[in-house]
């Protein structure tokens, strides 16, 4: 009883440090969006280039995210982690003090390539502290819940900081979380968090392989939504990542240490899993949140700080059910089921949401689509998360934490460009909202598509209880 109690507040403190990490960098995906229009004023950036305050951190995040899960597995998960935050830490306080346009976007690449860092060894510590079963279940709906929270409430926090003080809060305010993050790692990682998970060497031509292959496609799909899958910039990014991506696949199957060990995406609970997350995260990482936030502004008349208020129901919704309600089902139900419920909820949800934006008040165009489609996502975030890294090996656990951030992150970059091809040389403010409602249609039909493929997961519950029927 004694050690229990010496143990656990340990572990407390490990996933509440974890969680700060991961809000921080899942925060500045979208916090400086409302932030673009003063920055631009303030440091002269072009109306094109001032894109890239926000392009230089996603480029970065996505491109290294395989390489900073692998990095935890071979140098040990503290060490990854604590390197990650002093970079994020270090590059927010240069770009919350940058007078160039060249010196942000310098800072804003630099924060992404530390989030690509830390946010897989965010995942790797909660699953290797937190044993099989339930209290790993609730530790995982922790760390979803403030992933969700982060994503959702970027806009909110952006706007509320650039109201208040100024653009350069968005930034600065990383820095006292940042140094929070730290303290706890230096005062809580313990003997099993510094050693390495496994042994060997970098897999140095499969991590340059694998950044431009992700680097590449992520800025192709992101510059097709904006100038056109004909653009030859376009055409270049994509043929190049998909030729580095080929590549990758090469090395990973003859490297003695793969960056990605292909055994990974054989195990169903992995591969299946994380072609899953992809898919979701095509719906609610990114898509979601831009098109919403565009329909308040344009055609709802919404400031700032009105369309992150008007994403709280999103917000507080996700959190309650991913964190309280998911866990407490996944005790009873089969993950896999829980997934396709979740799943068809947020199809429904979406549909919703594509009638619904016709009509003219906030209360009739986005609540009770948000409700229905928050309900679904945290029903089957927590789970899916849990499924994708029960099977994994202590020493593939950075691997499969960067597996699944990558998924998420380049579901979420192809679901936007897609998505935004549906509107584009349109003007959505004077079509009373039925050009946004367009590309809700597509995200319940993405979701259909989970619902469908949700059996092929495996049947082992990761909550090591019992799982109902099978």
């Amino acid at each position: 009883m004694r050690e229990h109690a010496r143990t656990a507040p340990s572990r407390t403190a490990v996933l509440a440090l974890a969680c700060a990490a991961q809000f921080m960098v899942v925060l500045d995906v979208s916090v400086v969006n409302v932030a673009l229009p003063p920055i631009r004023e303030s440091l002269g950036f072009t109306s094109a280039g001032v894109q890239w305050v926000a392009g230089a951190y996603a480029l970065a995040f996505a491109g290294f995210l395989l390489l900073g899960g692998r990095l935890a597995d071979l140098y040990g998960r503290a060490q990854v982690f604590t390197a990650g935050l002093v970079l994020f830490t270090a590059a927010s306080l240069v770009g919350g003090l940058a007078d160039t346009p060249g010196l942000l976007v310098t800072a804003r690449a630099a924060q992404g390539l530390g989030a690509a860092v830390i946010a897989p060894a965010t995942l790797t510590l909660v699953t290797t502290t937190f044993t099989d079963g339930p209290e790993r279940v609730r530790a995982l709906a922790v760390w979803t819940a403030v992933s969700l929270a982060g994503g959702a409430t970027g806009n909110l926090v952006g706007g509320a900081l650039t109201h208040v003080f100024s653009w350069r809060s968005v930034l600065l305010i990383n820095v006292p979380i940042g140094l929070f993050a730290l303290l706890g790692t230096v005062r809580r990682s313990t003997d099993e968090h510094r050693r390495p998970a496994t042994t060997g060497s970098l897999d140095v031509p499969g991590a340059l392989a694998g950044t431009t292959a992700l680097t590449a496609l992520v800025y192709g799909l992101t510059r097709a939504s904006e100038h056109g899958w004909a653009d030859p910039w376009t055409a270049m990014a994509l043929t190049c990542g998909g030729v580095a991506l080929a590549g990758f696949v090469a090395v990973e199957f003859r490297a003695p240490t793969p960056l990605l060990p292909p055994r990974l995406l054989s195990d169903r609970a992995t591969g299946v899993g994380t072609a899953l997350m992809a898919l979701s995260g095509a719906c609610l990482q990114i898509p979601m949140w831009f098109f919403l936030a565009f329909h308040m502004h344009d055609v709802l008349g919404f400031t700032a700080l009105e369309t992150g208020l008007g994403f709280l129901p999103h917000t507080l919704v996700t959190m309650i059910v991913g964190r309280y309600t998911a866990p407490w089902l996944m005790e009873r139900v089969q993950a896999r089921l829980l997934i396709a419920i979740g799943a068809l909820v947020t199809s429904a949800g979406f549909a919703w949401q594509a009638s619904a934006l016709s009509a003219d008040t906030y209360l009739g165009a986005i609540v009770g689509p948000a409700v229905v489609i928050s309900v679904g996502a945290g029903l089957s975030t927590t789970p899916l998360t849990a499924v994708i890294t029960s099977g994994a090996h202590p020493e593939d656990a950075g691997a499969v934490s960067g597996l699944l951030n990558t998924a998420k992150q380049a579901g979420g970059a192809l679901g936007l460009a897609l998505l935004t091809t549906l509107i584009v040389d349109r003007n959505p403010a004077s079509s009373e909202g039925h050009e946004y409602a367009l590309v809700f249609w597509p995200l319940a039909a993405i979701q259909a598509v989970v619902v469908l493929l949700s059996p092929a997961l495996p049947s082992r519950s990761p909550t090591g209880g019992r799982e109902g029927a099978r």
